[in-house]
């Protein structure tokens, strides 16, 4: 991978709610690598909210060009990378005109609401010649990168089964938000926190879905509450997975994947990694190691661009995923119906 300068690099900030400021701390905390230029924000009470994050660190807030397009006119020649964090259904086209507009994009998950806007996001950035990275936890986990790493070289054996589980109290959480409209929400809990499962299991297993059955249950509300997948990989290997949003006031997660050498078990966030092999104990002194090697989002992205790592969370692992997700929806819009996936892109 060819190494890029590390000067400073000219941001852009597109969305600026929670998690944006959350991912605005972080860059912040590198201000020597990073300048934050211009964020683009269309709720006046947002865009204060961001501004007493720079604040926080006696930084003059960035100015606010509401529109996208007009912002990419008037700083376009200034910034090398958006930070696009806005709901699911905007990702797309503002990915691409960011893209386009000649920046590298660190994108928030879930990458896209549908595999043809993956397909057309990576042609994109293939044409275009510009970096494209997703910000799942997961895949920019140590931990996941481990298990990953472990699972591709066969030091497991084949892959079995996996099982993979999601609770968090989302329901009541999230009552009159954006993320319970699905116009632009693109789904409900399955697609939210539960995005973080169906895409770290699509890295982990490293190959497409061949066929999946699902139900998701709204529970009155707008957008799927409950869910469980059943798949199988174009290996053979079957895939259950169970959504469930609408429990106490907490959130985890455990993906177990059981192969013929050993057993694998982790989170979808990759919180944990524990291994156990033939005749031995669960082994969790992965965990301890990998931890000593963790890098916030906006500092992997970076090492990214500058060459220093490989690409974790490449668009390709949200195709697969964008795939896996359209056959979710049309099996439970036909009550759990077998769907066969298209796999003729060979991601």
């Amino acid at each position: 991978m060819e190494k890029k300068s590390k000067a400073s690099v000219r941001a852009a900030i597109i969305g600026c709610g929670l998690k944006a400021q959350d991912h605005a701390r972080e860059m912040l905390k590198q201000q020597s690598a990073t300048q934050i230029v211009v964020v683009s924000e269309p709720s006046p009470s947002a865009y204060d909210a961001m501004a007493s994050v720079f604040a926080e660190v006696d930084t003059p807030v960035p100015p606010n060009q509401p529109q996208l397009d007009q912002l990419l006119t008037d700083y376009g020649d200034d910034l090398d990378i958006a930070l696009i964090v806005t709901p699911h259904a905007f990702h797309f086209e503002q990915a691409k005109a960011c893209l386009e507009a000649g920046l590298d994009v660190l994108l928030e998950k879930p990458m896209v609401v549908t595999a043809d806007e993956a397909r057309q996001l990576i042609e994109t950035r293939d044409r275009v010649g510009r970096l494209l990275v997703i910000a799942f936890n997961g895949s920019l986990s140590p931990q996941i990168r481990t298990a990953a790493k472990y699972l591709r070289s066969g030091d497991f054996g084949e892959i079995l089964t996996i099982n993979a589980t999601v609770w968090e109290g989302w329901s009541n959480k999230y009552v009159g938000h954006w993320k319970q409209d699905p116009d632009i929400s693109g789904g409900g809990f399955m697609f939210d926190t539960g995005a973080h499962m169906l895409n770290t299991v699509s890295d982990l297993v490293g190959e497409d879905f061949r066929q999946v059955a699902a139900w998701l249950d709204n529970r009155s509300s707008t957008v799927d509450i409950l869910g469980v997948v059943m798949g199988r990989l174009d290996s053979g290997a079957l895939v259950t997975m169970n959504a469930c949003g609408a429990t106490m006031q907490t959130i985890g997660s455990e993906i177990r994947i059981h192969c013929t050498e050993g057993i694998i078990r982790t989170g979808i966030w990759g919180e944990f990694l524990e291994t156990q092999r033939p005749n031995e104990s669960p082994v969790s002194m992965e965990v301890r190691d990998a931890r000593k090697a963790w890098k916030g989002v906006w500092e992997q992205f970076l090492a990214v661009r500058n060459g220093e790592i490989e690409n974790p969370s490449p668009p390709e692992i949200g195709l697969r995923m964008a795939k896996l997700w359209d056959g979710i929806k049309l099996s439970a819009k036909q009550d759990g119906v077998p769907i066969n996936l298209d796999n003729g892109d060979n991601q």
